[in-house]
């Protein structure tokens, strides 16, 4: 018998990387009898299950050879006016021709990646970050610099320090209810980061997943929109949050240069965004009331984050501390000193309760004590005795 050889191993970039600690623990913690603030996941019961069906039927229906066929690279023209038209009326100037559809807002900045990095660039980010951002400027061999963040988000002044050392090719974050400790950057630090960018001629990466999903105060304008970074800030959105994930449905605003070659990049990974599910995403928001299910949504969700919130002092030692987002989906705990969220993980979920550690969203030296608690996923009552599984597990675990 001949020997055999094997073939070549993947590619280094894919051991470098490795898999989402997120997705590990959803996988870990999908017993039902889990309560699980760990996903970042909206809540199923609150999708409109009727209204999509009928756009659906609507659009096979109406034209079925068309919602079935292949489509053009920069998406349905449809949906792109509608979503023009929701950013025109939240305050950004847009038309349909700013817009690239993709697959879900990770794709976009999965084609941002592919369009703007070289191996060995640098990419600022928040420090702790959206975890799928880092995995994404991993694949693409850039070198990820943590800038230092407080209560209130990116410091400023460090954004401009280490940008001058590092000369970074762009600047990633999610300014409004941030992934995963849910702040929100004001806009005077909103207008000093543009301008940072402005002087220093780096790319801005605007994240903006959950920007509809406010439940105090006023909206803060988005950088994209500031005359200083106009022309450098690319803007990612998502229906993920606010219709249904398994849509994966997003969209990338861009300069046009910029989105013309994230286009090209598009072509090379998957030509276009599925037809039927643009197709359908278009009718629904022509046939029904897109902001009113939102605000069913928001309701909802303020409702359970004050449950979260209400919870916590009798939940957790004495010493720890927490956010009060104003929207989003997540709250960001710390724990006392002494106390690592990483090995309480394993004893919370012995008590079936679930979270996030901290430690991962870190690029710096993380903070062990950290962790993220998701609050949309759960009922008030639910949310009330996840919180009453994690104060025992925090005991048992002492």
């Amino acid at each position: 018998m001949r020997p055999v050889t094997p073939p070549p191993p993947t590619a280094a970039r894919v051991s470098a990387v490795g898999p989402s600690p997120v997705r590990e623990i959803l996988a870990l913690t999908a017993r039902p009898e889990v309560i699980n603030f760990a996903g970042g996941l909206p809540a199923p019961e609150l999708f409109d299950v009727e209204g999509l069906r009928a756009a659906y039927d609507r659009v096979l229906t109406a034209n079925p050879q068309r919602a079935l066929q292949y489509s053009t690279t920069e998406g349905d023209l449809d949906l792109r006016t509608a979503v023009a038209a929701r950013l025109t009326g939240r305050g950004l100037a847009t038309g349909p021709d700013d817009l690239l559809v993709t697959t879900g807002s990770q794709q976009a900045l999965a084609l941002l990646a592919t369009a703007l990095l070289e191996p060995g660039d640098v990419v600022l980010v928040e420090d702790p970050c959206y975890l799928a951002a880092l995995q994404c400027f991993g694949f693409a061999g850039a070198k990820v610099v943590p800038v230092p963040t407080d209560g209130d988000g990116i410091d400023p002044a460090a954004l401009a320090e280490i940008a001058r050392r590092e000369r970074p090719k762009l600047l990633y974050l999610v300014p409004t209810f941030q992934n995963p400790t849910g702040r929100t950057l004001p806009g005077e630090r909103r207008r000093a980061v543009a301008q940072v960018a402005a002087d220093l001629g780096f790319w801005i990466v605007e994240d903006d997943p959950y920007g509809e999903l406010r439940y105090d105060g006023e909206p803060e304008p988005w950088i994209a929109a500031d005359p200083a970074a106009a022309d450098r800030t690319a803007l990612l959105g998502s229906f993920s949050k606010i219709l249904a994930p398994g849509l994966r449905l997003g969209y990338l605003r861009a300069p046009a240069a910029l989105r013309r070659a994230c286009v090209i990049a598009k072509q090379a990974a998957d030509l276009h965004t599925s037809t039927v599910d643009q197709a359908a995403a278009a009718r629904y928001l022509r046939d029904s009331d897109l902001d009113a299910h939102v605000a069913k949504i928001r309701s909802a969700y303020r409702e359970r984050r004050d449950a979260m919130l209400a919870g916590l002092p009798a939940a957790l030692p004495a010493g720890s501390g927490w956010n009060q987002p104003a929207g989003g989906m997540f709250l960001w705990v710390t724990l006392p000193g002494g106390l690592d969220a990483t090995a309480l993980l394993a004893t919370a979920v012995e008590h079936e309760v679930a979270y996030v550690p901290g430690a991962p969203f870190f690029v710096a030296a993380p903070d062990q004590g950290a962790l993220r608690l998701s609050f949309t996923t759960h009922a008030p009552d639910e949310i009330e005795e996840g919180l009453r599984r994690l104060a025992k597990a925090i005991e048992d675990h002492l």
